[in-house]
């Protein structure tokens, strides 16, 4: 992964002193919370329902066993022991004091981390996929890019009062880990036929109050040209983003306003106009790059004994390597994906001891690297197949084996009314509702592939748009309702869901739910998922099995 070096440090050290005297001029009441507030969020730190809230970036998903260990110190140390990981791949913490806040961020710079650009009308943590360097399947490392884009973007002058907040994703495989569609700047690598590295470029994607899926503006974008490309993307939407309307602010607005063509002419004439001056220069990239040299994996049999051995042995572990490990592109290794989502945990939770867990694990079996993904999950991209059952050994002993990756208890969920002062309903105790329904493991694995998204207000934190199944949680007269969607999808086959039918209450949703799935068991033909067997049927049946219920 990227390391630091003087100048990133500098900056580091220099940003965290002036937050300690903003903090001190705050807590002596030299500054009103109004002049306080665009501050302390230049910093990741919000004002929630109970306490203060530390969003902690971490760029692209990557992580060092250091890192996670000093993650997990400051939860044990500042918080309750625990941090929640997030759909943006950044780490927050629920419970920090405000007098606290200079010293933690004293802390992320020791290990080369920190809360930039994780609020405000900035470009936020720039994603990718987190299976990245380990899948056979990527055209290249996405890591590359996503750092040099977040060098670029970090304080950039011109950038960082946009008309509102912004979101870029590189993906560099076709089968799309990121969500990319679904941001403000979706990049997907491509090859062209004479070898050319480039991006589809995606733009005005985003959820929220007024869903939209990114058009393509760009089908081929010569990767050399990639930053003056942005500038230009940027200084249009810079140019007529509705800075008079938060609810009209994101670029989404905007491309949908003038439309795609109008957009992306308007894009196309900058892009002209700034010409490649503002493009990495080779050198740069090259430096980049090689700090993502190609890890050295050994020479290994393509089929491990041990591993193979102990499948048969305990069905258990089996059941955790179906589910759980993914295909790694060096014989004689796997991806391991380790979930956050235990039945009965908050979905994303993990404790310090679990921190801990995961970055010995990195340190012992995974060649120091773990990343955390945007559906609230945590990997080991590298881990030999003859290891995978020490790693599930201590992974069990930690709460942290559960093996229901994509299937219908790997839900994602926001932090809801629990923790946030903008939401109108619970989240985290409709996920634990629901995933105890299926906590039969082998019904879990029966129903397959299932992607259970909730968010707690409007602002879709949860991505419930993009849910197979998405829940959105709304106020009725201070009464707690929930709003179904069906058909959803964040991958490369992008899509809102269709709403089922009217909001249910609290205490139906996990019922509905499992009355859905229900009808999905019965609908589907041979091996269709639910979303498959959703867009055959369309909502009928779904909707007649629900409402029957309810009445």
């Amino acid at each position: 992964m990227y390391r630091y070096d003087q100048i990133d440090r500098d900056m580091l050290a220099d940003r965290s002193a002036e937050f300690r005297g903003q903090v001190a001029r705050r807590l002596a009441g030299e500054l009103s919370e109004d002049q306080f507030k665009p501050l302390r969020l230049r910093n990741g730190l919000y004002l929630q329902l109970h306490a203060y809230m530390l969003r902690v970036a971490i760029p692209y998903g990557s992580l060092n066993p250091t890192q996670l260990r000093k993650l997990a110190w400051i939860g044990r140390t500042y918080d309750k022991g625990y941090g929640h990981f997030t759909t943006r791949t950044n780490l927050q913490f629920h419970w920090i004091k405000l007098a606290d806040a200079p010293d933690i961020l004293d802390a992320l710079a020791s290990v080369d981390m920190h809360a930039i650009q994780t609020s405000g009308n900035c470009i936020r943590n720039v994603t990718a996929d987190p299976y990245a360097g380990a899948t056979a399947e990527e055209i290249d490392d996405p890591r590359v890019w996503a750092e040099a884009i977040r060098q670029w973007s970090t304080a950039h002058p011109e950038f960082n009062w946009l008309p509102r907040k912004f979101k870029i994703a590189v993906t560099a495989a076709a089968k799309d880990r990121t969500a990319a569609k679904t941001h403000d700047i979706g990049l997907n690598l491509k090859r062209a036929r004479d070898g050319v590295l480039g991006f589809e470029v995606m733009v005005g994607g985003g959820l929220g109050r007024l869903p939209h899926i990114a058009p393509t503006i760009r089908q081929f974008l010569p990767a050399t040209r990639l930053f003056s490309y942005l500038e230009a993307i940027l200084r249009v939407y810079n140019r007529h983003g509705r800075r008079d309307n938060i609810h009209k602010a994101r670029i989404k607005i905007l491309v949908a306003a003038l439309g795609r063509d109008e957009f992306a002419s308007q894009v196309e004439a900058e892009w002209e106009k700034i010409g490649d001056t503002a493009d990495l220069p080779d050198t740069e990239l090259a430096r980049i790059r090689g700090a993502f040299a190609p890890t050295a994996f050994e020479t290994l049999p393509a089929v491990s004994e041990a591993f193979e051995a102990a499948k048969l042995r305990s069905p258990a572990f089996a059941r955790f390597a179906r589910n759980n490990l993914k295909p790694h592109k060096v014989a004689g290794y796997s991806i391991v994906e380790i979930s956050l989502k235990a039945i009965g945990q908050t979905p994303g939770d993990a404790t310090a001891e679990q921190m801990e867990v995961v970055a010995d694990l990195a340190e012992r079996f995974g060649q120091d690297d773990i990343r955390v993904t945007h559906e609230q999950n945590l990997v080991l991209p590298h881990v030999k197949l003859d290891d995978v059952p020490q790693v599930w050994a201590a992974l069990s002993e930690a709460g942290l084996a559960t093996a229901n990756m994509n299937l219908v208890s790997d839900i994602i969920a926001c932090p809801g009314l629990d923790y946030c002062a903008l939401a109108n309903a619970r989240s985290i105790s409709v996920a634990q509702n629901i995933a105890a329904k299926f906590a039969d493991a082998e019904r879990a694995e029966r129903v397959g592939e299932l992607k259970i998204k909730i968010s707690g207000c409007i602002n879709a934190c949860g991505h419930h748009h993009v849910g197979h199944i998405g829940i959105l949680g709304v106020d009725k007269k201070g009464e707690e309702f929930y709003q179904l969607t069906l058909g959803g999808s964040a991958a490369e086959d992008a899509g809102v869901g269709q709403a089922l039918g009217p909001a249910l209450p609290y205490d139906k949703v996990a019922d509905a739910v499992d009355t859905l799935v229900d009808v999905y068991l019965r609908e589907r033909q041979g091996a269709e998922r639910f979303l498959d067997t959703f867009r055959r049927t369309g909502v009928a049946p779904f909707k007649e099995a629900v409402y029957a219920d309810v009445d």
